[in-house]
């Protein structure tokens, strides 16, 4: 992290269009919750103070990113606003043959409906839930293969998204032939925003040769990930930013981009490729999924919005704030005794559920509860990375309970100031201090068999399904 003047990095932006945040009393939030079914995904943003839900879409865009979505060609065939795009994705990844999609999922959705087929085995790092959703829906399993010290919130390994490499070659053997992709989340969302090393890199890469399977690059935090490279790697203090990426992009094959995390766009996504014929392969579902392959899932004016965001996203005073301000807030909460994955991620703060909520039972999910109790306390919206998110096995239809009960703290890119920050620790802080107070969560009274936790509903555990009354 770089400092000014003794202290952390002040933001490299000035505020020019402000928006109006929505304070609320403790009753309007208990009754908004309980009409919601207990599910945060189910609040409207005006019930919301602070939201930090997610940093997915929630950035701000700059004058420069606005400007340029002026330049916007929206020819349905042969746009320039591609052109602009794929050379940025070109000088910047190095990948010759690139689609714009309208989301991270959607470019999961098109490689993985080309490369995975029914029975395959997919490792990875740690895969999140819309990407273990796609996989298990064809039918394939998708396998966790993280470093032993991943999940030891205690413990300050510097790169905590590793893949055990020993673990991910084991798996190859066990299933040769039955392998078609390796795929490394950087940074690792699963496990709190932790970067994966160029070392580890290198070593996912070697193996992959060997047995000659692709490697695929989830790349939707890819500039936080340079950044704790060159924090943290030896022989990258010195390397730009944009160097640094170039290098990690040499050892994956194709890429899939959320561009709504660290490229700072409120839509849009990327998916790249080194090989032409899987280009071609995925050009069919490019157009039945999306749209024609020269705009995909996205207008003109938001492909070159990218274009700069891709600029913005490498600078070196954007990313010094960006995570410095991450990091404040995770120093803020350990120093209060918080159990918190330990060192601090780029994009988000992630705290130890079970730790914090000692009394409430595993079974009434007590990431969620943690979660809905800030959201009474202060209106803060965070969000679960537990059992609730982690669904249920498909084959035997048990819950699939999650070595952690993690409950994240996602903060947006340019948006919010460290004294909101400040209210989100107090209210924390409040809560530990009562938290042996709290000794029941939540049942489920309905949920769907993907993705449950975008539309469950819950209730309080032990008590009757509350009446639902109007906002």
């Amino acid at each position: 992290m770089a400092f000014f003047n003794g202290g952390p990095f002040p933001a490299a932006w000035r505020i020019k269009m402000v928006e109006k945040i929505h304070p609320s009393t403790t009753r309007d939030r208990e009754r908004w919750i309980a009409n919601a079914g207990y599910n945060l995904f189910k609040l409207r943003s005006e019930q919301v103070f602070i939201d930090l839900l997610t940093d997915s879409g929630t950035g701000s865009m700059s004058n420069l990113q606005w400007a340029a979505s002026w330049k916007g060609d929206e020819t349905y065939a042969g746009s320039s606003s591609i052109f602009r795009l794929s050379s940025k994705v070109k000088a910047l990844f190095g990948f010759e043959h690139m689609y714009p999609v309208h989301q991270g999922r959607a470019a999961e959705n098109v490689l993985l409906s080309v490369l995975v087929k029914k029975g395959n085995i997919v490792p990875g790092n740690s895969h999140f839930d819309t990407t273990r959703a796609h996989i298990e829906f064809r039918q394939a399993k998708a396998v966790d293969c993280p470093i032993h010290e991943a999940l030891d919130i205690n413990n300050s390994h510097p790169f905590k998204g590793n893949v055990n490499v020993h673990k991910l070659e084991q798996m190859i053997e066990m299933h040769q032939g039955n392998v078609p992709l390796i795929l490394l989340t950087v940074t690792c969302n699963k496990t709190g925003g932790q970067p994966v090393s160029l070392d580890n890199m290198r070593r996912v890469k070697r193996i992959a040769m060997k047995y000659n399977i692709p490697v695929v690059f989830d790349a939707a935090r890819f500039a936080e990930n340079a950044w704790f490279i060159q924090d943290r790697e030896p022989g990258y203090s010195n390397k730009t930013i944009e160097e640094i990426v170039a290098e990690m992009h040499q050892y994956a094959d194709a890429m899939m981009m959320s561009a709504k995390k660290d490229a700072l766009v409120n839509a849009g996504g990327i998916l790249a490729m080194r090989s032409e014929e899987l280009f071609k392969q995925c050009s069919d579902y490019i157009i039945l999924f999306e749209g024609f392959p020269d705009y995909g899932g996205m207008t003109g004016r938001d492909m070159d919005a990218l274009a700069e965001g891709l600029n913005e996203a490498t600078a070196q005073e954007h990313l010094d704030h960006r995570i410095g301000q991450v990091r404040l807030l995770g120093e803020k909460l350990t120093r209060a005794g918080i159990p918190v994955q330990q060192p601090i991620g780029g994009h988000c703060v992630v705290i130890d559920a079970q730790a914090f909520l000692p009394l409430v039972p595993r079974e009434e999910f007590p990431a969620q509860t943690l979660a809905i109790e800030l959201y009474l306390e202060a209106g803060v919206r965070a969000v679960e990375i537990g059992t609730l998110m982690n669904g249920r096995d498909p084959t035997t239809g048990e819950h699939r309970y999650p070595k952690m009960e993690f409950m994240r703290l996602a903060i947006p890119r340019r948006v919010y100031m460290n004294e909101h920050l400040d209210v989100v620790a107090r209210a924390l802080i409040d809560i530990y201090g009562r938290r042996n107070v709290i000794q029941r969560g939540f049942e489920i009274l309905e949920e769907a068999k993907v993705l449950r936790h975008f539309t469950i509903q819950l209730a309080r555990a032990g008590k009757a399904r509350p009446s639902i009354s109007s906002t």
